[in-house]
């Protein structure tokens, strides 16, 4: 849970009063007597629940670390002085909190012995200013931190908002921004955040990625409130031990992931949510997601959606939360929700326009349905990197194949533009061994060329040596049909006299169309030029039979009334083929 407030409201005095910890950690704040930075602490409440705070200043000066702490956070302790009621840092805070979308949380009026009778009021004020946030109605206490007036009741309210609170995703993946890096003495690096999703355990091996770091590392120990874990699960604060980096190279900011579960992306195609509108919306901006604050272009498409181009990728998923401000800015710009992560280009002279209609009309947190469909194509690990669960059941418009999910519609099309082209391609060239699969893949445009196999199969087409065919019935083979087919009737009278390489010239057919015809089963083509019909080995065989055991290549020759020309080359197939066997140089079997 973060703190937030006005400066000198007492946020840091409250943390101090409910677990006995300092958050304070510095010297500089100890003698200001001001929160600067990120300040940390925990406590068991009455049910035995425990609940970590994430301190965060109040000044103004010091927002960026603000909002480092509320980023990750999952719940907020809104803190309001009794004696001041809500202040100029109160509403930037709110502001934060809304454009997070922090919904769960309570409110703590502080300071009451300074100004009982106000609480009401304050209170009042304080639900008003919080109605457009997700605080509005949430519980409330007043108390005082000096005398210790309201105190238990506070945790019987913490209690009870933890226990109504929305339960996090233990088997989600890990996204864990860092707020502290350091080195241990006898354990080496250390950085804490927050585990908001997923779970965590030893020997863990996990992506750390940042501005100066993108390296693989492995858990080596792990903390919580203070004690060594085997496992976490969220939501908790974590002290990380990591094996396989250096504290120097770590900064708040940078994030530990579940390796392969998340899109990193320098582009960012989002819709406003709270604050200022995009209407004024400078160029340059400040983007803060998790505890990281990026710089960033803002391209503008219309006053509600705009393109964010970060100056280093992040994690981001459809449905993130976002905050802007300006570069330098002590206040919140706006709120602004991740719609795409892979958007497309805009090259085009009003692709700008098409752009704001088209995430005018897309759903806040993502749909199946719309991403695969605007998509065409995309695999189902892209989409779960995006953000985008993808349940067994599919909807109607949406086909899987393999690990891709498809647009039915553009798969059907796909099969028909395939079926077009390869009949095409056979009727312009009737000897061609079929459409190339490069050519396919071009033609169609595939994102991926191990789409083709199955697209072949849908279209009911047949593929041989990286060629596709329509492999249905006879086919004629154009100009040298006429002559393939006066072949067939001279070997269908003698079938082991085949042509000498003078008759297939006059016949003109050539390397060409020989293969041609031998693709078709029209003809059969063995060693030394010797052609044939494909039926010739099977009559041979009957001929073959007959003969006394074993024979010799003389008597097969007279057999099949043939020359040794054509005699050698069709036993030796009939070997391969394993229907007949030779025994030694000069005698061979039939096999029976």
């Amino acid at each position: 849970m973060a703190t937030a407030g006005h400066v000198d409201h007492g946020k840091s005095t409250l943390v101090r009063a409910l677990t006995g910890t300092e958050p304070d950690r510095w010297d500089e704040e100890h003698r200001r007597g001001l929160t600067i930075d990120l300040g940390f602490a925990a406590t068991a409440l009455p049910s035995g629940r425990v609940v970590s705070f994430v301190d965060v200043p109040g000044h103004e000066r010091f927002l960026g670390n603000m909002l480092s702490g509320l980023g990750p956070a999952p719940m907020v302790c809104f803190v309001v002085a009794a004696d001041e009621g809500w202040q100029p840092q109160s509403s930037d805070h709110r502001d934060a909190i809304a454009a997070l979308g922090i919904e769960t949380g309570l409110i703590v009026i502080t300071r009451t012995d300074r100004a009982s009778d106000q609480v009401p009021e304050v209170l009042e004020q304080a639900r008003h200013e919080l109605s457009r946030t997700g605080l509005g109605a949430a519980p409330a206490a007043a108390v005082s931190a000096a005398t210790g007036a309201g105190m238990d009741q506070l945790r019987r309210t913490l209690d009870s908002v933890l226990a109504a609170a929305p339960r996090p995703q233990v088997d989600a993946p890990v996204r864990t921004w860092v707020d502290r890096a350091f080195s241990l003495r006898g354990a080496g690096t250390v950085v804490t955040g927050t585990l908001a999703a997923g779970r965590l355990h030893r020997e863990q091996r996990l992506h750390l990625f940042g501005e100066q770091v993108d390296e693989t590392v492995v858990i080596r120990g792990l903390q919580a409130q203070g004690a060594d874990v085997e496992i976490l699960e969220a939501a908790h604060r974590a002290a990380i031990n990591l094996r396989g980096t250096v504290a120097e190279q770590i900064g708040r900011g940078d994030v530990l992931l579940s390796p392969g579960d998340w899109h990193l992306t320098r582009t960012i195609d989002v819709r406003h949510t709270t604050g200022e509108d995009f209407s004024n919306a400078p160029q340059s901006v400040t983007v803060h997601i998790g505890t990281a604050a990026v710089a960033a272009r803002c391209r503008r498409f219309d006053d509600h959606h705009a393109r964010l181009t970060l100056t280093r990728p992040v994690p981001a998923q459809i449905g993130d939360r976002l905050l802007l401000r300006t570069s330098g800015s002590r206040t919140v710009l706006a709120g602004a929700q991740v719609l795409d992560v892979v958007p497309p280009s805009l090259s085009r002279r009003g692709d700008g326009r098409r752009r704001a209609t088209r995430l005018a009309s897309m759903p806040a947190a993502g749909d199946l349905r719309d991403e695969v469909l605007r998509r065409t194509a995309v695999t189902a690990d892209s989409l779960r990197r995006m953000g985008i669960q993808v349940p067994d059941a599919l909807p109607p418009q949406v086909r899987r194949i393999d690990d891709w999910l498809l647009d039915a519609e553009q798969v059907t099309r796909w099969g028909q533009q395939l079926r077009d082209a390869v009949e095409n391609h056979t009727q312009r060239d009737a000897l061609s061994a079929g459409l190339s699969k490069g050519a396919a893949v071009d033609l169609l445009a595939l994102p991926d060329s191990a789409l083709l196999t199955p697209l072949i199969l849908e279209a009911g087409l047949h593929q041989a040596a990286g060629r596709i065919t329509t492999g249905s019935g006879r086919r004629t083979l154009g100009p040298a049909e006429k002559s393939t087919a006066l072949l067939e009737r001279e070997l269908n009278e003698y079938p082991f006299r085949a042509p000498e390489a003078q008759r297939l010239s006059e016949l003109g057919l050539g390397e060409r169309e020989l293969a041609a015809a031998e693709r078709h089963a029209r003809l059969l083509r063995l060693a030394d030029g010797v052609v044939l019909l494909p039926s010739s080995p099977a009559r041979a065989m009957r001929e073959l039979a007959a003969l006394e055991q074993p024979f010799t290549m003389s008597a097969a020759r007279q057999a099949l009334g043939t020359t040794r020309r054509v005699a050698v080359p069709l036993l030796e197939h009939l070997d391969s083929l394993g229907w007949t066997r030779r025994l030694d140089a000069s005698l061979r079997e039939v096999v029976r």
